[in-house]
C-alpha cells in the first residue's frame, strides 16, 4: 500500500509540474504571437479597456458586423464575407471585451453594458451611423435591442442565423453546464488547446480549412483562438443570456426596421426543433423583411458567403436605403 501511495503522489507531482510548465510555455507564446501578430485594425480605450475595431472598404453604407458567442477571433471569422463587400460598403468589425484582439474587461456582460461599449467603440474610430447591422447568433439580441432603443441608428438588420428572445426562453434550449464551461475555461488558461494537434485545431476551428482566408489569416486564427478561447467574457455573456433575452422581449418589436435573415438548416436541426419557426414568426410583423433557408452549418458565412453577399446587396437595394 505504502508503495502505491508513492507512486500517487510521484504521478501527482508530475502531473502538476506538467500542468505549471504548459501554462509557462503558454504565456510566453501568447506574448510572441501578440508580437508577431499586432492587431490589424485600432483599438480603442473604453472604461480603461482596449476594444478592437477593424475597418475596410468604402461606400455610403457602414456594416457593422458582431460575432456570436465564443468566436474567438470575429475580424477573420467573418472575412469570408465581408471581404466580398468592401467594394460596395464599408465593413466594421467590433471585437467585444474578450474577444480576438481586444482585452478582457471586468465589466458586466448585460445587453446595456454590451450595447453601451459596441456603440463608444464605433464613435471612438470615427465610425458615425446609421448602420446596416450583421449579428451572428447570440449578438441578434444586441442588434434587435439597439434597434429598440436607438432605432435612428439602425437601417436594416441581416441575421447570421441571429438568435431572438424566444429562443433562448425556449424551454426545450439548454446551455452548457457550468462545469463543462470552466473545465473548457480551464483548459483553453493553461495551454493545453496548444497540443490538440491539427486535427483537433480543424474541428475546433472549421474556418482552417476555409480557401477564402490566405496562410497569413491561418496562423493568426490559430493564436487568437489560443488567447481567446473561451475567455471569462464570454463565460459571463452565457450567464447572463436569458436575463439578457428577457429584457429584449419586454420591450415591442422594432418594427420600422427591415431585416433578413439567413438560417441555416443545421440550427433548424440540431439546436432547437422549431428554430426556424420561431424566426420566421418573427419576422411576420417586421414590415420589410425576408428570409433565406440555407444547407449549411451554423457558422452560416464560412460555408455560403457567395450566396449571402449577393442578397445582402439585392435587399439593401431593394428598401433603398441610400
Amino acid at each position: 500500500m505504502k508503495i502505491i501511495g508513492k507512486i500517487l503522489l510521484i504521478s501527482g507531482g508530475l502531473l502538476i509540474l506538467l500542468l505549471v510548465l504548459s501554462t509557462i510555455y503558454h504565456m510566453y507564446q501568447i506574448r510572441s504571437e501578440a508580437k508577431e501578430y499586432p492587431p490589424p485594425g485600432n483599438l480603442v480605450e473604453i472604461n480603461n479597456n482596449e476594444i478592437h475595431v477593424y475597418t475596410q472598404g468604402q461606400g455610403d453604407n457602414t456594416l457593422v458586423f458582431l460575432a456570436g458567442s465564443g468566436t474567438s477571433c470575429p475580424t477573420i471569422d467573418f472575412k469570408p464575407l465581408w471581404d466580398k463587400l468592401t467594394d460596395e460598403y464599408k465593413i466594421v468589425v467590433v471585437e467585444k471585451s474578450g474577444y480576438g484582439w481586444s482585452e478582457t474587461s471586468s465589466s458586466s456582460r448585460n445587453i446595456d453594458t454590451i450595447l453601451t461599449e459596441t456603440r463608444k467603440a464605433l464613435q471612438l474610430s470615427g465610425k458615425e451611423g446609421p448602420y446596416v447591422l450583421v449579428p451572428h447568433s447570440m449578438s441578434g439580441l444586441e442588434a434587435i435591442y439597439w434597434a429598440q432603443n436607438y432605432p435612428e441608428e439602425v437601417k436594416a438588420i441581416i441575421g447570421l442565423d441571429m438568435v431572438i428572445p424566444d429562443v433562448y426562453l425556449d424551454s426545450s434550449f439548454e446551455l452548457p453546464s457550468k462545469s463543462q464551461l470552466y473545465f473548457m475555461y480551464l483548459i483553453s488558461r493553461i495551454g493545453l488547446t496548444r497540443f490538440m494537434g491539427e486535427s483537433g485545431l480543424e474541428k475546433n476551428i472549421p474556418l482552417l480549412k476555409s480557401k477564402d482566408l490566405s496562410n497569413e489569416d491561418k496562423e493568426k486564427l490559430k493564436a487568437i483562438f489560443y488567447k481567446s478561447s473561451l475567455t471569462k467574457n464570454m463565460l459571463n455573456e452565457i450567464d447572463k443570456v436569458k436575463n439578457n433575452a428577457r429584457m429584449v422581449k419586454r420591450k415591442d418589436k422594432p418594427t420600422d426596421t427591415p431585416m433578413y435573415f439567413f438560417i441555416a438548416e443545421d440550427s433548424k436541426n440540431n439546436i432547437i426543433p422549431n428554430w426556424e419557426d420561431k424566426l420566421t414568426e418573427y419576422l411576420s410583423e417586421i414590415k420589410s423583411s425576408r428570409y433565406k433557408l440555407l444547407d449549411t452549418s451554423h457558422y452560416i458565412h464560412h460555408e455560403k458567403s457567395k450566396v449571402i453577399v449577393q442578397e445582402i446587396k439585392n435587399f439593401l437595394q431593394d428598401i433603398k436605403i441610400d
